[in-house]
């Protein structure tokens, strides 16, 4: 069994509470509906699969976090779906390089912190549920916007829902100061997380590439 450590505080109740309605159905078929257990049988099988399943997708696993103030590292697991230059309008009004990481539900849903520093900005925005990797998605989905300043460099990420996933979790105010690599939340069941940097970083990654959050570096400055 994973180690209790290593799961994400906002998977405890769901798993849970998974657990015990699978227990009451597993009772029901095998006492009630079904005794000679012909059903009850399979269906015991794809209960442990599907719990299983939900352990694995709240799974947090222990990292060794890269710190260093000349670099930021990727916010989250998954694989590298935009880089390009935007205009990004909702808090610098000017522009960004934009690096975005689409997570499958098959990654590690913990969010870290790019950088050290100041939160100097939070929002939460209702909206749209495209699918993650939709271009629109990063300004009409369901999103969070967090920026951080460290020594007047000031990073930007937004958490984004998607077609699945419709519950992000964050726990970042304005004023905190926060450490590089601190888990600050979590995205449901698939998603994606952007991160607009300055004009003068330095991309270390590539598109298709599959990163690690904590530990991958996605840019860095002289």
């Amino acid at each position: 069994m994973m180690n209790v450590r290593y799961i994400h505080k906002e998977g405890r109740k769901i798993i849970a509470t998974v657990l015990l309605v699978l227990i009451v159905i597993n009772y029901i078929i095998l006492d009630i509906i079904e005794p000679s257990g012909w059903l009850s049988k399979p269906f015991l099988v794809l209960s442990g699969v599907f719990f299983f399943f939900v352990l694995y997708f709240f799974r947090n696993p222990k990292r060794n976090i890269i710190t260093d103030d000349n670099k930021i590292i990727a916010p989250a697991d998954g694989k590298v779906v935009v880089i390009e230059e935007v205009e990004e309008e909702e808090y610098f009004s000017g522009k960004r390089i934009q690096v975005s990481i689409f997570m499958s539900p098959s990654n590690v849903h913990v969010n870290r912190t790019p950088i050290a520093g100041e939160v100097k900005y939070t929002a939460y925005h209702p909206g749209k549920y495209l699918v993650a990797w939709h271009p629109k998605s990063s300004t009409e989905n369901e999103r969070t916007t967090i920026v951080i300043e460290n020594d007047g460099v000031e990073v930007m990420l937004r958490q984004i829902a998607g077609k699945v996933a419709r519950r992000i979790v964050y726990n970042l105010e304005e004023g905190a100061e926060v450490a590089q690599g601190q888990d600050f939340g979590f995205i449901k069941f698939g998603s994606r997380v952007d991160l607009f940097l300055p004009l003068d970083t330095q991309i270390n990654v590539k598109l298709g590439q599959k990163v690690k959050g904590g530990i991958t570096v996605v840019g860095e400055w002289s």
